[in-house]
C-alpha cells in the first residue's frame, strides 16, 4: 500500500470513529426527552442507558480480532451499517420502549466494534505521520469529538426543532451514511488472517498483569470512577434540575455531556505530569477529583442549582480523563508490550462497570434522596481512595 495512499485515507477512518461516538451519545439528552415530556418513568430510562453496555463489551472484545481477520475496512463497514440502522430504529420507536432497548443494544455493538477496529485502521493509516504516535492522538480527538459532538447536536436539534426522538436520529443516520460513502476509497491496511477471531485477543492475556498486586489493589478500585463520574455529570445530574432550565432541558443536557467530555479530553495530558513510576500520584489526584464532583453534585441536587451541575460538570470531567489517563499508563508498565492491549481490555471492562451508575442510582432512589445517594457515591469513592494510597507505594513494578 503507497504511503501516500494511507496518508490519504486517515481522515475517512477518523470519521468512522467521531461517528461511533456521536451515535454513542446522543442518546443522553434524548433521555431527558423521554423523562420530562414523554414521563417515561426514570429506571426504564437508565435501564436503556445502561443496555448501550451490554453491546458494547463483545464489539471491543471482538472488533479487533475480526478485523485481524476480516480486515479493517470490512468491518468497520459493516459496523456503520449497523450504526446506522440503530439510530434509524430508534427515530422510529416512538413509544416502544422495546425498539428504544433493541437500538441501544444494535448501536453498543456497533460503536465497539468500530472503537477497535477504526482506531486499529486509523493507527494504521497515520503511521506516515511526520510526529510518532500521531494515530493514537486522532482516534482520542475523533472519540471523545464524537462524544460531545453527539450529544450537543442531538440536545440542540431536541430543544428547537420539531420531533425532538427523531430529528436527531435521522441526522446521525445520515453521518454515518455519509462516512459510509467516505470510507469506500480508503485502502485495507490488515492482511486477512485465518487464526480464529478470538484467539488473538485472549490468548495474549498476561496473567502477570491482571493478578499482580498493583493491578488489583491500585489500578481496579480506580477503574468504576472512569464512568461513574461522566455519567453522573451528563447523565444524572440534568435530569434532576431540569425545572430549574424549564423549557431547556434536552440543551442543557447535552451542553453538560459536552462540557463533561471536553474537560475529560483536556486533562489528560495533566495525567502524564502527575504519573509518577513509584507513587499512584495521578490516580490519586483523579480520584480526590471525582469525589469532589460527587460532593458537589449532592449540593447541586440538594439545591436545586443547575450552576453548581456545571460546576460539578467540570469536576467530574476532569476526574473522567484523568482517572481514564492514569490507568492506561499504569496498564503500560505492568502488562509486558505484546500483552499491552489485552490488559488494557481487561481494564476497559473494569472501567465501563461504572455505566451501571445510573441505573444503581434510579433502582435505589426510592430508599433515599438523590443527594444522600451521590453522598454515598463519594463514601464508597473515599474507601477506594484508602486502598489505592495504602498500596501506591507498594508491589511496584
Amino acid at each position: 500500500m503507497p504511503a501516500d495512499r494511507a496518508v490519504r485515507g486517515w481522515l475517512p477512518a477518523a470519521a468512522t470513529v467521531f461517528a461511533a461516538g456521536w451515535g454513542a451519545n446522543q442518546f443522553t439528552p434524548l433521555a431527558v426527552v423521554y423523562r420530562t415530556r414523554e414521563h417515561w418513568p426514570s429506571v426504564p430510562v437508565a435501564a436503556m442507558f445502561t443496555v448501550y453496555l451490554l453491546g458494547l463489551l463483545p464489539g471491543l472484545l471482538f472488533g479487533g480480532p475480526f478485523a485481524d481477520r476480516l480486515g479493517r475496512r470490512r468491518v468497520v463497514r459493516y459496523a456503520l451499517v449497523l450504526s446506522a440502522a440503530a439510530s434509524a430504529l430508534l427515530a422510529a420507536a416512538g413509544m416502544s420502549q422495546s425498539a428504544v432497548y433493541v437500538s441501544r443494544l444494535a448501536t453498543g455493538l456497533a460503536a465497539g466494534v468500530i472503537l477497535t477496529a477504526g482506531t486499529a485502521w486509523l493507527a494504521e493509516l497515520s503511521s506516515g505521520a511526520k510526529r510518532p504516535g500521531a494515530g493514537a492522538r486522532r482516534a482520542t480527538y475523533a472519540t471523545g469529538g464524537g462524544f460531545a459532538a453527539g450529544a450537543l447536536t442531538a440536545g440542540v436539534l431536541a430543544e428547537w426543532l420539531p420531533r425532538p426522538t427523531v430529528l436527531p436520529c435521522l441526522v446521525h443516520s445520515l453521518l454515518v451514511l455519509l462516512v459510509l460513502g467516505a470510507t469506500a476509497a480508503v485502502p485495507e491496511t490488515a492482511r486477512p488472517s485465518s487464526v480464529a477471531p478470538w484467539v488473538p485477543r485472549l490468548g495474549r492475556l498476561s496473567r502477570a498483569a491482571v493478578t499482580h498486586p498493583r493491578f488489583v489493589r491500585v489500578v481496579l478500585p480506580a477503574s468504576p470512577a472512569v464512568f461513574c463520574a461522566a455519567t453522573v455529570a451528563y447523565v444524572v445530574l440534568p435530569s434532576l434540575v431540569a425545572d430549574r432550565v424549564p423549557g431547556y432541558a434536552p440543551v442543557f443536557s447535552g451542553l453538560v455531556t459536552a462540557l463533561t467530555l471536553g474537560v475529560g479530553m483536556a486533562v489528560q495530558p495533566l495525567a502524564g505530569r502527575l504519573d509518577h513510576a513509584h507513587s499512584a500520584r495521578a490516580t490519586l489526584v483523579s480520584m480526590v477529583t471525582v469525589i469532589g464532583g460527587l460532593l458537589v453534585g449532592a449540593c447541586a441536587v440538594s439545591g436545586d442549582s443547575a450552576g453548581l451541575v456545571l460546576a460539578a460538570a467540570v469536576l467530574l470531567g476532569a476526574g473522567y480523563g484523568l482517572t481514564l489517563a492514569s490507568g492506561l499508563m499504569e496498564i503500560e508498565r505492568l502488562a509486558p508490550p505484546r500483552a499491552v492491549s489485552s490488559t488494557a481490555f481487561l481494564h476497559q471492562g473494569a472501567t465501563y462497570s461504572g455505566f451501571l451508575t445510573p441505573l444503581l442510582l434510579a433502582v435505589t432512589a426510592g430508599a433515599a434522596p438523590y443527594p444522600a445517594l451521590l453522598a454515598a457515591l463519594a463514601a464508597v469513592g473515599l474507601v477506594c481512595l484508602v486502598i489505592t494510597a495504602r498500596h501506591s507505594r507498594r508491589s511496584l513494578p
